[in-house]
């Protein structure tokens, strides 16, 4: 990148999300001002934190907002009042590589990209912190995936996130941009610092997003391609671990490839035994959500 060029490049806001965020704020909010590019504008929506988090996010020059009661209406919120040409929006416990947000606006002022998918590794604590980042590395810019940095015209344009949808928002906008909008991909990867691998409230969070995943299969419908490919056994347990030779690194790393479908089958189980579960039927068949 031409660092020549930086203080010319357009106003990026950087939108976080916040609750009780106090051990995870700083470290974000710090790779945020070491990136090598100018004209960064940082807003912190938080949930009505009962801890330090908007403290600390003001001691960093955020400007700070409280909305809730989710993610969706926080970063829908937060694109109001952001004045920036670009949103980069964020969880409080990821980290940025100090090239990251520059080499997105080059990407987007110079190729013409709309929207663009950031690679993320899982890091923390731990063999199943393993698992999760082999996991996390066969979803990147699939449908699986869902893009973070965006023109601000066109997020509202679009009306932002659904906000009766709790978990596959992401999805939803998503697929939507990608029908107006020219997609690519980063380079440059960001951390997602999940800490210590928590088993029980792994499955209790994938638990709590089973009904936003009914209700995004109900607003698209169930034979939707796209759909049966997110929410289907066939893709999410398969296709989008082989597709494109990605199958090659199952074989390179058989102990994380079976730990990672144990985990799969834990989630899938989970959804099973919750009341009402979102198991969908479509022609007599089956069809977990995986998600």
């Amino acid at each position: 990148m031409d660092n020549s060029r930086k203080p010319d490049f357009p106003v990026v806001s950087i939108l976080i999300t916040t609750k009780n965020e106090e051990k995870n704020i700083g470290n974000c909010l710090r790779s945020i001002k070491s990136q090598d590019t100018e004209n960064l504008e940082l807003i912190v929506v938080d949930n009505f934190s009962d801890d330090k988090t908007l403290h600390i996010a003001e001691e960093f020059g955020a400007k700070t907002f409280l909305k809730g009661p989710e993610r969706s209406r926080q970063r829908n919120y937060g694109a109001q009042m952001a004045k920036g040409k670009y949103l980069l929006y964020l969880d409080a416990d990821m980290i940025l590589d100090s090239h990251l947000v520059g080499e997105c606006l080059e990407k987007c002022e110079e190729d013409g990209f709309d929207a663009l998918y950031i690679p993320e590794h899982i890091v923390g604590k731990g063999f199943w912190i393993k698992v999760r980042d082999f996991e996390r590395s066969f979803y990147t810019g699939t449908v699986i995936d869902a893009v973070r940095f965006v023109r601000r015209e066109i997020f509202l344009q679009l009306e932002g996130f659904d906000e009766t949808l709790v978990g596959p928002e992401d999805w939803d906008f998503d697929r939507k941009i990608r029908t107006i909008g020219k997609v690519g991909l980063a380079d440059t990867c960001l951390l997602h610092n999940e800490g210590y691998f928590d088993m029980k409230r792994y499955l209790k969070k994938k638990g709590y997003y089973s009904d936003g995943v009914r209700k995004y299969v109900d607003k698209w419908g169930q034979n939707d391609p796209e759909t049966k490919r997110q929410t289907g056994m066939r893709y999410r347990l398969l296709g989008v671990y082989v597709e494109g030779g990605k199958w090659k690194r199952l074989v390179r790393h058989p102990l994380l490839t079976i730990a990672m479908y144990y985990l799969r089958l834990r989630v899938a189980v989970r959804y099973v035994r919750i009341r009402n579960s979102p198991c969908l039927f479509s022609n007599n068949r089956m069809v977990k959500n995986l998600n």
